[in-house]
């Protein structure tokens, strides 16, 4: 058994450790699988890079349409688990697969909800068809009714209701029919309410675990996700293996150290660019009678690289930068409004990861014209996954200049959607000797309608594509990642703001300290690099980020 990242790998899902830390990011976006709203909500989440659509149903099957935490789920799954998918970003700061196990999880516990609503609807509703039919069609002309503003129309719903309901008593009392039709006219008007009373019970048992997993999740419990479907006991079971393989690739994909850059966009997965820094000088040997000792771009890089690892030791115990994540990326750029990606192939890539060696050709080869880039990327996620920071350095030579480049990225905190808990239904009524005041009272969990839904859905749930085309689904933002899709910007929040900018300050210093001293060792004049490396030292103290790239030319 390994542990990576607080999760156990025991020849299946991982599954988070109940107590770890840093998942707040993870948590909140697995928390929307068991949400109950109208899927609509997921636009609240949008920002101005990433936006979702709403692929509406058929204008006549709004009993069908889901609600959020079904078409979330849903979603997701078929995005990020489907065969023949495009390419994911990565989620930093997160951990997709925790996510995607929460959503198969909450798929099942609705699976097995909708398998008991199937056979109360069987019994109740389509052996009594007529009689189900009527009701039903009361009921949907009552939630029509319920959908407008106007108080004095949802008064006329309920009214609807209680007029049918007194029908259906005198037309119990005063048969039409004798013999067998009368038993079944009368089973016909009884059933329907007994198989919606049963299925309230359902639905409740249903609706109150899945609210206890919402906020389980969101009050850092960490409640595991079951999915038993992913552990194959046998080599037969091929669908089990098949997914098994699927969260294995999703894993592998995450770890990638290929990612791209949508222009204003900024780098998918990192956050929209906010700051850059650039130090370009000519090579000038600093001894006229000797040439310059020949080096490359990886060189510095190396140099840079090592020294970024003692960002985290300093001269004072002030706590400080705490562990980075230090790697060497891959950037492929991108249309801003492209809607897919693909990641490098070939005998230098393997399990998503471009290998070492074109990593360096690619460094000393590729800094002018088409085709990929090297950057050095020192990266933190902070304010448990909620912050993530990472500045890019890069380093070119062309003819005698050497350009070092560092850029600022930040990737702030998930939409504040997915950090509400579950709240107990409520409506606010006149008192009865005050009417000029009121009270709250506490309403059903799961609403008269609600049940309605569910039921008429439960028969179709075996085939998705169909109940996706009546009643709509959730159109996920592309280029697709969890974590970027429903980011906002840090600046809102000041400390989080005041982390990303002071982390720049002391990168900066570190990577020209670091290239300088690489200059030196292969005699170059750096008195110039000196000079512009202690003028950029008091402009990275500017406390402005900017929209680095968005060019007003």
């Amino acid at each position: 058994m390994t542990v990576d990242g607080g999760y156990a790998d025991i020849f299946g899902p991982q599954v988070p450790r109940t107590g770890d830390e840093g998942q707040t990011a993870t948590f909140a976006l697995a928390s929307a699988a068991y949400r109950d709203g109208p899927m609509e909500e997921i636009k609240k989440a949008d920002n101005e890079w990433h936006e979702s659509t709403i692929k509406p149903g058929r204008r006549w099957s709004r009993i069908f349409r889901p609600n959020l935490g079904e078409a979330f789920s849903g979603a997701v799954v078929a995005r990020m688990l489907g065969s023949g998918r495009n390419p994911l970003i990565q989620s930093f700061g997160a951990e997709p697969q925790a996510v995607v196990e929460h959503c198969l999880a909450a798929n099942n516990i609705r699976k097995d909800r909708d398998n008991r609503l199937m056979i109360v609807t069987l019994l109740c509703g389509l052996l009594f068809l007529p009689g189900f039919l009527v009701w039903l069609l009361i009921f949907q002309t009552r939630a029509a009714i319920d959908r407008r503003d106007d108080k004095r129309a949802s008064a006329l719903g309920t009214t609807l209701l209680v007029a049918f309901g007194a029908l259906a008593v005198l037309f119990l009392i005063r048969m039409p029919f004798t013999g067998f039709w009368a038993l079944y006219a009368r089973a016909s008007v009884v059933m329907p309410v007994l198989g919606w009373l049963w299925a309230r019970r359902i639905c409740e048992r249903t609706a109150t675990d899945l609210r206890e997993r919402w906020n389980s999740l969101l009050s850092g419990s960490s409640v595991g996700a079951k999915v038993p479907e992913a552990v194959p006991s046998s080599p037969r079971e091929t669908a089990a293996e098949q997914l098994r393989q699927s969260l294995a690739r999703l894993s592998a994909e995450q770890q990638s150290n290929s990612v791209f850059y949508a222009g204003p966009k900024g780098i998918l997965g990192m956050g929209t660019r906010w700051g850059s820094w650039q130090l370009a000088e000519d090579l000038v040997a600093a001894d006229p009678n000797r040439e310059i000792h020949p080096f490359r771009s990886w060189d510095v890089i190396r140099s840079i690289h090592d020294q970024l690892r003692m960002l985290e030791r300093g001269p004072l115990n002030t706590g400080g930068f705490p562990k980075a994540s230090i790697r060497h990326w891959i950037v492929t750029p991108i249309g801003e409004n492209a809607k897919a990606v693909s990641r490098p192939e070939g005998t230098d890539v393997e399990a998503y990861q471009v290998k070492s060696h074109a990593i360096q050709e690619i460094c000393n080869k590729q800094q002018f014209g088409a085709g990929d880039r090297h950057y050095l990327g020192v990266q933190w996620t902070l304010w448990d996954g909620q912050l993530v920071i990472t500045m890019m350095i890069t380093v070119t030579v062309l003819h005698a200049t050497l350009r070092i480049e560092v850029t600022g990225h930040a990737l702030g905190p998930v939409n504040p959607l997915f950090t509400s808990k579950a709240e107990a239904p409520t409506k606010e009524v006149a008192k009865s000797l005050k009417p000029w005041e009121n009270r709250t009272v506490k309403l059903p969990l799961v609403s008269t309608n609600e049940v309605v839904r569910l039921a008429v859905r439960a028969p179709l749930t075996w085939y998705p594509p169909l109940l996706n085309w009546l009643g709509g689904s959730i159109g996920l933002p592309e280029p697709f990642g969890l974590r970027h899709a429903w980011a906002d910007q840090p600046w809102r929040h000041r400390f989080m703001a005041d982390d990303a900018l002071r982390a720049a300050a002391p990168v900066l210093r570190v990577v020209h300290a670091a290239a300088i001293r690489v200059l030196d060792e292969n005699g170059v004049d750096t008195e110039k690099f000196g000079n512009r490396s202690a003028f950029l030292s008091t402009a990275v103290q500017d406390t402005s980020p900017r929209k680095a790239d968005v060019y007003d030319a």
